[in-house]
C-alpha cells in the first residue's frame, strides 16, 4: 500500500472544495473508485479548456502534468478512457479549479 486516498474520495474532495467555492464540478467518467487515475478538465476564466492529471515531473516527483491535447478535449478523453476504464474524468469549472487540483491530488 502506497499511502494514497483512493481516488474516489479523491474525487469526491476536489468536487466538493469546487462547489463550496461558487464554482461548478461534476464527474464526466466515474473510473475505480480504489485506485483509477484522474484527469481533469479544468475551465478557465475565458471559457478555453486545459487537461491536467497527475504524473512525473522532469525532476522525478509527482506533478501536476498538462496534457491538453492540440484538438478535441472531448475526442481526447473518450479515447483515454476506451482503454483504460479505470479513469476518472472531471470536469471543474471556476476561478481556482487548478489551484484545487493540486492541492487535493497531489498532496494526497
Amino acid at each position: 500500500m502506497d499511502g494514497r486516498l483512493p481516488s474516489g474520495m479523491l474525487v469526491t474532495a476536489l468536487l466538493r472544495r469546487m462547489n463550496d467555492s461558487g464554482g461548478m464540478g461534476m464527474v464526466l467518467a466515474k473510473g475505480d473508485p480504489q485506485g483509477g487515475g484522474i484527469l481533469v478538465i479544468v475551465i478557465e476564466a475565458d471559457r478555453r479548456e486545459r487537461v491536467l492529471e497527475r504524473g512525473i515531473g522532469p525532476d522525478g516527483k509527482t506533478a501536476l502534468i498538462d496534457s491538453t491535447p492540440a484538438n478535441d478535449i472531448l475526442s481526447y478523453w473518450q479515447r483515454r478512457r476506451a482503454r483504460d476504464p479505470d479513469l476518472w474524468v472531471v470536469e471543474l469549472d471556476g476561478a481556482a479549479a487548478e489551484r484545487f487540483t493540486a492541492e487535493t491530488i497531489l498532496q494526497h
